[in-house]
């Protein structure tokens, strides 16, 4: 039922000068293979900037520039200073054609009313077709009355009514009916899907790609996909961050848990099936980290277990 949506990759070359925002930048490595670079002069090939930097330099504020780097719109290296901006990948996007208006129509994000009103349908049609898996969520939040309010990319959307003017009116198709009549809901498991395929698409480092999958799974499924509890730290230290939490948004933390981890069996058979392949290419790469000393102790798992209560002194701190 689930429609896959492609990205589209937009290369262009033209001029640009890194004296728009007066940043030193410092020699950087694109990631993936074969892309290694050099010293060059400033501003030349091999050079990046901070992520501040050049969201100054293409007129983007900080969640527009996030939400660019996400949806492959600008394309990230890895640096001795962590994840940069190479000059030259600068260079490609202000020189696109239409820059910046292009740029920021296809970092516009809306809700299920707006969307709605974009394509010309209800809003109760649009998200049955959300539901059903048609097109992706990009972002989420949860409101005051901790509702998880999606966010979609509008010219996803756009394409798609291209696509499948079908879908626009008329019945709902028997197949769909029957699917949100059962309960299905594919929305969480649409942006799980894209936030890990964006991860996955920023490292090489075969650890770090395990550690992207096992982000997905909660602690029982991961202690039974990954016996050897050192590999199973060592995953737990490297896991990034799907969504960034605020340090209070304690009140709608089990909220977003439910949305970032998989719940559904054929889901998680996924992600273990392919975290089982990653954990295979990360041991044949190197160990995971283990002590010396055999008399040492393997780490203990840390996450709370399902229905087991809090101490008085975690609940004092907000622990979990």
């Amino acid at each position: 039922m689930a429609v896959r949506m492609d990205q589209e990759l937009r290369e262009s070359q033209g001029p640009w000068s890194l004296e728009w925002f007066g940043e030193p930048s410092v020699p950087g490595q694109a990631s993936g293979p074969g892309q290694a670079s050099g010293p060059a002069e400033p501003g030349g090939p091999g050079e990046s900037v901070a992520f501040g930097a050049a969201a100054r330099a293409l007129g983007l504020r900080p969640r527009e520039f996030e939400l660019a780097v996400q949806l492959g719109e600008v394309r990230t290296v890895t640096t001795g200073l962590g994840r940069r901006v190479a000059c030259e990948e600068l260079r490609r996007v202000t020189a696109a054609e239409g820059f910046p208006e292009a740029l920021v129509v296809r970092l516009r994000v809306v809700g299920t009313a707006e969307g709605a009103e974009l394509l010309g349908i209800s809003q109760g049609r649009l998200t049955r077709l959300a539901r059903g898996g048609f097109f992706a969520p990009v972002r989420f939040y949860v409101n005051r009355y901790r509702a998880v309010v999606w966010l979609y990319p509008a010219s996803e959307l756009t394409e798609f009514a291209i696509r499948q003017p079908e879908l626009l009116s008329g019945r709902t198709p028997p197949g769909l009916s029957a699917a949100l009549a059962a309960g299905e809901d594919w929305r969480a498991a649409k942006w799980r899907g894209r936030r890990t395929g964006q991860l996955l698409a920023q490292t090489e480092d075969p650890w770090e790609r395990a550690a992207v999958l096992a982000s997905v799974l909660g602690s029982v499924e991961l202690a039974s996909a990954v016996a050897d509890s050192y590999e199973r730290a060592h995953l737990r230290e490297l896991r990034p961050a799907l969504v960034r939490m605020r340090p209070e948004a304690g009140a709608v933390r089990d909220v977003i848990d439910a949305v970032v981890t998989a719940d559904d069996p054929r889901e998680i058979r996924r992600y273990r099936a392919a975290l089982a392949s990653s954990l295979g290419d990360a041991r044949r790469a190197r160990p995971a980290p283990r002590p010396d000393a055999a008399a040492e102790r393997p780490p203990a798992d840390r996450t709370r277990a399902p229905g087991r209560p809090r101490s008085l002194w975690q609940k004092l701190v907000g622990g979990r």
